[in-house]
């Protein structure tokens, strides 16, 4: 290994911060999870700048400069400590000649789920590779553990870091959600809707509590080739991408009057649906779930669920993280998340490949329409408070290991941004530690949109095959909406 010079900044305070349940949750031995960020640049990394950069920037965060504190059972605080950025930031010598340079990168990343994080210093590592892959002339690749923030939350702080490739001094633009337009029109009609919006929000969060229940307790998906056994959430996991056009998804979301959300799930429905029917016909295992795939895909039996984390507290935006890092400013920070549970629907490869978007459409409007993934966070929130955290992680990892796969998203940048000087040609985050096999997030990059996987090897041995039957999904779905006529001017 060869390293740059050591950097080492310190703190006069010795703040401590107590961990929030859900924090809590992320350290016990059943749900010990870490979030990955796989960025790849268009230039070789120069350590040293990378390194000076993290000295002004992510290292002035509380998080990424406070360790834990134990007491007799468990982890309960965050304490600020030394940050000696020679323990965080790891430069492997690499022969630039490598062969296979892709199949390395994916090797290296998986290894680092062999392990875990050393607890005696802030729980976060950057690892850059200085190697040339099919889609990058280097790779970073961050490990952080989920306890020290959720997703959303550490990828903004991420791009906090960053700045537009056109102005260096400039910071990332985020594209922001529309507010839908008022549909009050007065007088006894809107009366009877909002009556029945409300009718509708009770019914659809008492089936989604009883379903959470159920799942909880018994209800179990579908044994299938993409569901993990026992112990799925110790074994290492994989990590591989793919890049599709962003263009092509608002496309079909144009065209169909849906959300890119939507859009991209159907694009999973269907993926999954050719992945397990053109994958699932070779010979059979010990257990008998690839001879039986066909007749239960034929019966429409399957019952197969994705968990999807929803962000409860509004995410930070990247200037209020970017004033925080330099002046020091407050801001909300931590994990504070429910879990939805979205059915999929599995179906044979002749269904109409709209069917899939539409369908799911259907669904995710019925479910944004609950309060269900509220009901999880206080459900837990509640059972640590009685019982602790062994008890309320048991029960998430329970529910979770129930269903077969997660899915999640973030809105990226809406142009080119380089990290510290370096530009940036792709953004792949995921994590692992979850019960599940399958892992499927959706990161969207200027006019790209990464598609990141993390499964078992042991379930999904050649996860690059759902890869392109995903991508092929969306190039069905894209053309089934330009032969259909749906869109005029479709290139």
């Amino acid at each position: 290994m060869k390293y740059a010079s050591i950097i080492v900044i310190s703190f006069e305070s010795s703040h401590e911060e107590p961990l929030s349940p859900a924090s809590q949750f992320f350290h016990e031995p059943c749900f010990n999870v870490y979030i990955i960020a796989i960025m790849g640049f268009k230039t070789t990394i120069n350590p040293d700048v990378v390194k000076a950069g993290l000295e002004h920037t992510l290292v002035k965060h509380p998080r990424f400069s406070s360790k834990l504190v134990r007491n007799i059972v468990s982890y309960k605080k965050w304490s600020q400590t030394k940050v000696n950025l020679e323990d965080h930031v790891i430069v492997p010598e690499l022969d630039p000649n490598i062969d296979f340079p892709d199949r390395f990168v994916e090797d290296y990343v998986s290894n680092l789920t062999r392990t875990p994080l050393d607890l005696s210093k802030p729980l976060w590592e950057l690892h850059i590779l200085n190697i040339k892959t099919s889609d990058a002339e280097a790779v970073a690749v961050f490990r952080i553990h989920h306890s020290m923030g959720d997703g959303a939350s550490l990828t903004s702080l991420l791009l906090a870091c960053t700045r537009k490739t056109s102005d260096p001094e400039a910071l990332p633009s985020i594209p922001v959600k529309k507010r839908a337009a008022s549909t009050n029109s007065g007088g006894f009609w809107w009366l009877f809707l909002a009556v029945w919006w409300v009718l509708r929000l009770i019914w659809n969060t008492l089936v989604d509590v009883v379903l959470f229940v159920a799942i909880s307790l018994f209800l179990k998906d579908t044994k299938t080739p993409i569901k993990g056994e026992h112990g799925v959430e110790r074994n290492i996991k994989k990590f591989v991408h793919r890049t599709v056009s962003l263009d092509d998804i608002k496309l079909v979301k144009n065209a169909m009057n849906m959300t890119v959300n939507d859009v991209l799930v159907g694009v999973v429905q269907a993926g999954l649906s050719r992945y397990l029917n053109l994958h699932s016909s070779g010979e059979e295992q010990k257990d008998g779930r690839v001879k039986q795939m066909k007749n239960i895909i034929i019966s429409k039996c399957i019952r197969l669920r994705a968990i999807i984390p929803v962000n409860l507290r509004k995410i930070a935006g990247i200037q209020d993280l970017a004033d925080m890092m330099a002046k020091g400013s407050k801001t909300g920070w931590g994990n504070l998340f429910g879990y939805m549970l979205l059915p999929l629907n599995i179906a044979l490869q002749d269904q109409d490949p709209l069917d899939y978007v539409r369908k799911m459409k259907a669904t995710i409007d019925r479910k944004k329409l609950s309060l269900g993934h509220i009901f999880t966070c206080s459900c837990a929130t509640l059972v640590f408070r009685t019982f602790g955290a062994k008890v309320a992680a048991a029960i998430i990892h329970r529910a979770i290991f129930h269903t077969t796969m997660a899915i999640s998203g973030l809105v990226g940048p809406q142009e080119e941004i380089s990290f510290y000087g370096h530009p940036i040609a792709y953004l792949a985050p995921s994590g692992y530690g979850h019960p599940i096999a399958l892992t499927v997030h959706f990161q969207s990059y200027a006019h790209r949109m990464t598609l990141a996987l993390a499964v078992d090897p042991t379930v999904i041995p050649d996860p690059h095959l759902l890869c392109e039957d995903l991508e092929e999904s969306l190039k069905l779905i894209r053309d089934a909406v330009v032969k259909k006529g749906l869109i005029k001017d479709a290139v």
